[in-house]
């Protein structure tokens, strides 16, 4: 959430904001905000008033009461006339600002609505057309002298996926391991959580799969994306689209401790996302699902400190992919194409030689106080100092869908086996899975 005296004082820069990221429509949205803002201002300055000549009303009332003069009666029955008109009003404005259709709600539903901020480096762009590479794709010596099977293929041939009895269970986009595919995927997870615990720092976290709308509230997920999570009615929780979500939270309305920062999380979680309105785009196995698994690294940092942090959350995902040797590159989003929540963003893809194209399988994001300022996480720079906001940063370390479709794909040998990446051999305790099997 923008802070609103930043939009005050910057009206123009968040309107160019907007258009930046393709939200010209949005603009309206400015003005509106400032003449409730005015608004709210002035009602407050009002009821201040009211509330000082009340009190003195009050000083006034008592001292003509304790002198018991009946000649008084006249002024005395004026100044209670005029605190009860000051008292109606006071109460009047009290519903104008904070009711349920108040001024107040009116600038937080606003405030709840706009994006973020823009790193000056982010390229500007209408789409993910305009994307920027982020250095030079990384490969890795593949040499396929046989027809390449897609992951779907590979997975009903080895009996290690199942989508045919995943979606009789539950539906369309929840997949089912089974078997040497099962053990790989949780050779996956457990080796990302070592590697991001073991060298690069971080703290492991095991977080609830559901969350309240507070949490989404505080991670920017409520209320411009509800649509998006799966809610249950009668419990008024959700099923988490991202661990970023219950991490973030775990220290909502807290004041952080300066000499704990950076703190740096990274938690496994299942993932769920409705993704509605994506119907018919890549949709055939692991391309567009509603239920994963991922390893999400979380970080509060400084905010002299968090860009520095976001390149370090890129680093410790791309890390992963080296020592699995899978191909990828890395795009730096544009402001078409970046998320409403982010300042900056990297977007990790890995390559498919089957589909002949990169997937998406991390992004990297610094929200700067976007998030924390929702959340209300805080901390104080020095013990005498006012306190200020952490900034938020998340990054997929990794996601293992897509990441699954780029290791099958590239592991596999023209007999139909899969090669287990030498770094997992350790956590699946076999080397391949064969045809025959």
């Amino acid at each position: 959430m923008l802070d609103i005296n930043y939009i005050r004082q910057n009206p123009e820069e968040v309107v160019a904001m907007l258009h930046k990221r393709q939200l010209a429509s949005e603009e309206p949205k400015i003005n509106q905000l400032l003449d409730l803002e005015e608004k709210r201002k002035a009602l407050v300055r009002e009821s201040d008033d009211l509330k000082a000549l009340r009190n003195k009303r009050s000083k006034d009332l008592a001292a003509l009461k304790k002198r018991g003069d009946t000649s008084f009666e006249n002024e005395l029955k004026t100044i209670m006339e005029t605190a009860d008109f000051e008292g109606a009003r006071i109460a009047e404005i009290d519903t104008l600002l904070n009711g349920s259709e108040g001024i107040e709600k009116k600038i937080e539903s606003i405030l709840l609505g706009l994006p973020n901020k823009l790193h000056q480096s982010v390229p500007a762009g209408r789409s993910a057309d305009d994307n920027q590479l982020f250095g030079e794709p990384v490969s890795f010596p593949y040499t396929f002298d046989f027809p390449v099977k897609n992951h779907l293929e590979l997975g009903k041939s080895l009996k290690i996926l199942d989508f045919e009895r995943g979606a009789k269970v539950c539906g369309a986009g929840f997949p089912v391991y089974m078997g040497k595919g099962a053990r790989l995927e949780r050779a996956l997870i457990n080796f990302m959580l070592d590697c991001h615990t073991e060298r690069h720092g971080y703290i492991e976290v095991f977080p609830p799969f559901f969350v309240n709308r507070e949490s989404l509230r505080g991670t920017g997920q409520w209320p411009k994306f509800a649509d998006q999570v799966y809610h249950i009615g009668e419990d008024d929780l959700y099923a988490i689209p991202t661990a970023e979500v219950p991490v973030t939270n775990l220290h909502r309305g807290e004041m952080l401790d300066p000499k704990a920062l950076p703190i740096s999380y990274a938690a496994y979680s299942a993932c769920f996302r409705r993704e509605a309105g994506s119907y018919g785009k890549d949709t055939r196995g692991f391309l567009r699902v509603h239920q994963f698994n991922k390893v999400e690294m979380v970080k509060f940092t400084r905010p002299e400190e968090s860009y520095d942090a976001l390149e370090m959350i890129r680093e410790n995902a791309e890390a992963i992919l080296t020592a699995l040797k899978i191909p990828y590159r890395v795009l730096l989003l544009c402001s078409g194409d970046i998320s409403a929540n982010a300042t900056k963003c990297y977007d990790i893809e890995v390559w498919s030689p089957a589909e002949q194209k990169y997937l998406e399988a991390s992004s990297c994001s610094n929200f700067e106080d976007y998030q924390s300022r929702r959340a209300n996480i805080r901390f104080k720079p020095e013990s005498n100092a006012k306190p200020e906001f952490v900034h938020t940063l998340n990054g997929s370390g990794l996601a293992t869908s897509r990441l699954m479709v780029s290791l099958l794909e590239h592991y596999q040998t023209a007999e139909g086996s899969i090669m287990i990446p030498e770094v997992l051999r350790h956590y699946t305790r076999f080397d391949e899975i064969q045809a025959a099997e």
